[in-house]
């Protein structure tokens, strides 16, 4: 039986709109683009020019450093666009899907060489991240542990564990196995009846985060200095799977169509990068004043309608923008409508569970963080993130590994950023401090 890990400090935000279990068909997207921000770790240059044909799983990019990481084509089609913005920055690459050519399946791997060459040539590679860093790993680095995380915590997220991912991910694991030097840790819901030959099967029990993997390493073993371990999420695991044991490259994906602005919240079954503007085409209550998140409310990007689904996320949020908000007494109105995480509002009378309309109103002013221990009550790890903070903020690289930096990855600071009172962006502070010494120490 697994073992069950009760995470106690973390927040369930109930935000209104949450996905119905049915799962319809995307028939309509045409349009798919690979967006390289999504990718953190590497510089990545183009290898394919508009007009050219590709097929799914062939290289649209190449990381600059060695041009063995690969960003591949989700369907196959014709190369419509390469977009690019300050300096010849590239923005994204999109794909007409004109075809369901399937692309040649490749040999079968039968050692470790040939398990990670598979995995780099089809592109999934670039779905793994390494902690420290939050990054793409190297590949002939051998990491300590690989973490695995069967279930997303966030507000609305759809079930990772569909029938396809539970068909594929045991053989996943089988070739991930080969990868590392220890054991592979598989993170599920509580009350989730799954065994595994190759992983050891934790449940964690209790709100958000909980799904995230990084709170999982925190709880089984944590990342110390000088060690890397690889984390992905189960969907990942199963394509890898399915690509090592029939060679077969698959970039379908399941996105839950969420928030309060969409009329009817529901799992759409498409391809990873898809055209935003088709998938919620018809879908919303309304077309103006409202902010379309690729992602989740916490660490989800803002898109515009004629965007794509970013990487990694497989959902959709709508809310409303609050831009034209109109509040009797304003900051001072008793509306049990109003949600707070302090209990500012009546709204605990009559239950935080019920769900709530919210809007992307910070509803405050930046100002310099105060150490009341806010972050503390919704951040499950052995961290005093506060201090790891001001340490990242001062570039006290010696400061910032004593406190815990090689454990973090921005979206373990999302909530501590919702419920923040000083308003700061603290996920990018994270983020451009493992840049940061990633520069430093490299």
């Amino acid at each position: 039986m697994a073992e069950i890990i009760r995470i106690k400090k973390g927040l369930d935000i109930p935000l209104s709109g949450k996905p119905s279990s049915e799962v319809t068909a995307d028939n309509k997207t045409t349009l798919f683009a690979i967006c390289p921000d999504d990718f953190p770790g590497h510089i990545w240059k183009s290898v394919v020019k508009p007009g050219d044909s590709v097929v799914a799983g062939q290289p649209l990019l190449k990381d600059k450093a060695t041009g063995r990481i690969v960003l591949a084509s989700p369907v196959s089609g014709k190369v419509e666009e390469v977009r690019r913005g300050e300096r010849r920055h590239i923005e994204f690459i999109s794909v007409s899907k004109d075809s369901d050519k399937a692309p040649e399946k490749r040999a079968l791997p039968r050692d470790r060489e040939q398990i990670r060459n598979i995995i780099l040539e089809s592109g999934l590679w670039a779905m793994i991240r390494q902690r420290p860093y939050d990054i793409i790993p190297d590949p002939d680095n051998v990491p300590r542990d690989i973490f695995v995380t069967a279930f997303d915590s966030a507000p609305l997220a759809g079930d990772i564990l569909d029938e396809s991912v539970l068909r594929w991910m045991e053989i996943g694991f089988k070739n991930l196995i080969m990868l590392t030097s220890g054991g592979i840790y598989l993170g599920v819901k509580a009350g989730t009846d799954i065994k595994s030959k190759y992983s050891k099967v934790y449940e964690f029990d209790g709100p958000h985060p909980a799904g995230n993997v990084g709170t999982q390493i925190a709880a089984i073993k944590p990342v110390n200095k000088g060690e890397t371990v690889w984390t992905l999420d189960a969907a990942t695991v199963a394509k890898i799977g399915r690509l090592c044991e029939e060679g077969v490259y698959d970039f379908s994906t399941r996105v839950a169509i969420t928030g309060p602005e969409v009329k009817n919240p529901r799992i759409v079954s498409t391809h990873m990068g898809a055209s935003i503007d088709t998938l919620l085409d018809g879908e919303l209550k309304t077309e103006n004043d409202i902010r379309i998140i690729s992602g989740n409310v916490l660490t989800g990007i803002k898109v515009k309608k004629d965007g794509f689904l970013r990487f990694p996320y497989r959902q959709i949020t709508v809310i409303d923008e609050g831009a034209n908000a109109d509040e009797f007494m304003g900051w001072a109105s008793l509306s049990p409508k109003k949600y707070s995480v302090k209990r500012s509002f009546p709204a605990f009378l009559r239950g935080l569970s019920k769900p709530f309309d919210f809007d992307a109103r910070i509803k405050g002013g930046h100002r310099a963080m105060i150490l009341s221990g806010e972050y503390d009550k919704v951040f499950p790890f052995d961290i005093y993130p506060e201090y790891l903070l001001k340490a990242i903020m001062a570039g006290d690289i010696d400061r910032m590994e004593k406190l815990g930096i090689y454990e973090v990855a921005p979206e373990d600071f999302a909530l501590p950023e919702f419920v923040d009172t000083s308003k700061i962006e603290l996920q990018k502070i994270v983020r451009e401090g493992l840049d940061n010494l990633r520069k430093e120490l490299s």
